[in-house]
């Protein structure tokens, strides 16, 4: 038994137009339009208010428009916006031993967006292998999984294996090995097979992928057969770190310590661009003036920023808090899925969670199921077809998910 999803208002749809007519058309967004924020909540430009399950893929871990956050970006950006790297700034130095003190690294290399740390990564890897490893010139080779999402950009679409993303972006970047995620005799395998081996560039759990959680024990096998082998772990924790999972790291539930570690989204709570790329002298420092940079990276505004984020963290508990909830909310799911068989698995850690929707990945119904959510006050998107992620900002409480699992289970009602 199913209702008519709700209708657009005329103000949603002149927006909704705009965006169609003058932006290019690289996202494909749930219908609807919002204009507010604040904590779990967002209000859309007719007044409705939603539960947001989505934090901006886990940007807003810290919750929309947190006060702290804001009132330190509005404070900054009436002093000093940007100088460029070209002087120094009053705010960027302490910003960095604030981070490689809070993470446990020497030093940070600060640059905008996820993808940029992504990349400035890769050159610190491969630079390394070069000048330190000792592997001849244009040689080196990084591991990585299949079903990875790490950006969009040229190099990094050259190791995945969405089609939707690579198809006529060709040629492609080489010098990557892809093997099977969760599998360490493939990783093992990988690292045999030649003496060319750079870095190995994993996500702790897989987002994009529907939120594939590995087999205990993973992570740190793998930490392992890299130190074996002198080849650097590098975790992309940008959308599982900074509490997300129910650790400060998703790599801290095995006790890893990368060699190189990948933030961005929640770093900044999501009101600015900021990313980092955290690592220790011995590798950290073979980059060199002239070698790599940004304009925008390490500007006033997203060191003051980002330590006030990362206070917010620590004081509000987050990481203690998506633990303590996540259980809640997975076995909440998984009491919904025994009386309803549209949930085929619950799978996430801590407040990184998806279900999958017992339909082929090609199927609309997950799609669906989302617009029937946002009908009765929440908002998911589905991944990869069938499977929804649900992620609420962690400042979220026991009640609102208890309030959360109702809405759920209501809207696959409808589907029966």
């Amino acid at each position: 038994m199913t209702h008519t999803t709700q209708k657009l208002s005329s103000k949603s749809e002149v927006l909704i137009e705009k965006e169609n007519k003058y932006g290019a058309h690289n996202y494909h967004p749930l219908p609807v339009v919002l204009e507010k924020g604040e904590g779990v909540y967002v209000w859309d430009v007719d007044g409705k208010k939603y539960f947001d399950f989505l934090s901006a893929y886990s940007a807003v871990n810290q919750g929309h428009c947190h006060p702290k956050i804001v009132g330190a970006m509005m404070e900054q950006a009436q002093r000093l916006t940007l100088t460029s790297r070209a002087f120094y700034n009053d705010q960027l130095g302490v910003y960095e031993e604030y981070i490689t003190n809070y993470f446990g690294f020497d030093k940070v290399l600060p640059m905008n967006t996820g993808a940029e740390a992504v990349e400035t990564a890769l050159k610190l890897c491969r630079k390394w292998a070069y000048e330190v490893k000792g592997i001849s010139e244009n040689q080196a080779q990084i591991i990585v999984c299949e079903n990875n999402f790490h950006g969009r950009t040229t190099t990094i679409i050259s190791f995945s294996n969405d089609e939707g993303a690579r198809k006529s972006f060709g040629p492609f970047t080489e010098g990557f090995i892809k093997i099977p995620y969760d599998d360490t005799q493939a990783l093992e395998n990988a690292l045999k097979s030649s003496k060319n081996i750079a870095g190995f560039l994993v996500e702790p759990i897989q987002g994009e992928a529907g939120v594939y959680v590995p087999s205990e024990g993973y992570l740190a096998k793998a930490k392992a057969l890299c130190e074996a082998h002198n080849v650097l772990f590098i975790a992309d924790e940008v959308q599982t770190g900074i509490a997300r999972t129910g650790k400060l790291l998703a790599v801290h539930h095995e006790n890893v310590q990368p060699d190189i570690l990948i933030l961005g989204k929640a770093i900044s709570g999501g009101v600015y661009p900021v990313s980092a790329v955290l690592a220790n002298n011995g590798i950290m420092n073979v980059i060199k003036p002239g070698q790599h940079g940004s304009t925008f990276g390490g500007n006033p505004i997203a060191a003051a920023v980002a330590i006030a984020a990362l206070e917010v963290v620590r004081e509000e508990n987050l990481s203690e808090n998506a633990e303590k909830l996540g259980i809640i909310l997975r076995k909440g799911l998984n009491e919904i899925a025994e009386r309803n068989p549209l949930i085929e698995l619950v799978r996430g850690k801590g407040l990184l969670n998806a279900i999958v929707i017992n339909s082929g990945e090609d199927s609309d119904l997950a799609w669906d199921i989302c617009l029937r959510f946002r009908d009765y006050g929440l908002l998911a998107k589905p991944t990869h077809g069938n499977k929804i992620r649900f992620a609420p900002p962690l400042v979220i409480t026991e009640p609102q998910i208890y309030e959360c699992l109702a809405i759920i289970e209501k809207a696959l009602n409808d589907f029966k």
